[in-house]
């Protein structure tokens, strides 16, 4: 008690020793990070800066992609400047087209290190630009849900073990690339690394390809029946599981539909017992 009143009550557990110098437990709940909650902490500025960058990221590809397709004259263009904006759309995220075909045709015209070293650069960048998209998509609640699943909480797990050699052997084999793409953001592996493991894998593969190009020239009927198989293997899969009835879908209620009714189906089950 003070002269002006009764003074403020002591805390609770006030005067307690505890051991190994931990903290008296409080009544109030600490809270938690934006990031343990799943929202992304960074203010609304940044968010839409970022989006801004992915989106003019995506449509520079769309378009590199477009041109490619659509004008002949660069298709059959040998400038190695073709085959740096090439890579951009084949190594971009899913890869919508193949590029080893390309490599290989290069690899008539110019030598080989040369192909390779123009490939890798193009390469290089375009990893840099999906790290960023990853790492954006990875912020979103909605792939963090999908992130925070078993399966995908033990390959991040394995891929942490040996992050560099994993790299390094996916770049350097036929070994689908993308997966990748999206581990080493869940695994919060550093761009720099990840750059580095990028070219010095991918580096000796273009080499190779295009050392084949070089010394055996292929013939270009060859090389182009090359990019459409493979082209056919990347997109039938992707196909079939988009075309693929889903239950409750337009598709499979309309089979639905066409099923005989119940009293034609008992019908039917009681004349072929009869028989």
């Amino acid at each position: 008690m003070t002269a002006g009143g009764p003074g403020p009550e002591p805390a609770p557990n006030a005067g307690m020793a505890f051991p190994n110098g931990e903290r008296p437990p409080t009544s109030e709940p600490e809270k938690a990070s934006p990031q343990a909650l799943g929202i992304d902490g960074s203010s609304p500025p940044r968010r839409r800066l970022r989006a801004f960058i992915i989106i003019v990221e995506v449509i520079f590809v769309l378009a590199l992609l477009a041109i490619w397709v659509t004008s002949a004259a660069v298709r059959h263009s040998k400038s190695l400047w073709v085959l740096f904006f090439y890579c951009f759309p084949s190594q971009f995220v899913l890869a919508a087209v193949p590029h080893e075909p390309v490599i290989l045709y290069f690899g008539k015209f110019y030598p080989a290190w040369t192909t390779a070293l123009v490939a890798t650069a193009g390469t290089l960048i375009t990893e840099i630009i999906n790290y960023s998209i990853f790492k954006y998509l990875a912020d979103l609640r909605t792939f963090q849900r999908i992130s925070a699943g078993r399966l995908v909480v033990r390959l991040v797990a394995v891929f942490r073990k040996a992050p560099f050699p994993t790299l390094w052997v996916a770049g350097l084999t036929p070994v689908p690339f993308y997966p990748f793409r999206f581990l080493v953001v869940l695994a919060r592996y550093p761009l720099p690394l990840y750059a580095l493991a990028v070219l010095l894998s991918r580096f000796p593969r273009f080499y190779i390809l295009a050392l084949i190009g070089n010394k055996f020239r292929l013939p270009d009927w060859l090389i182009i029946g090359l990019f459409l198989v493979l082209l056919a293997l990347a997109v039938i899969p992707l196909l079939h599981d988009y075309l693929k009835p889903k239950p409750g879908s337009v598709l499979e209620s309309g089979r639905a539909k066409w099923r005989l009714p119940v009293w034609r189906q008992k019908k039917g089950r009681n004349a072929s017992s009869k028989r």
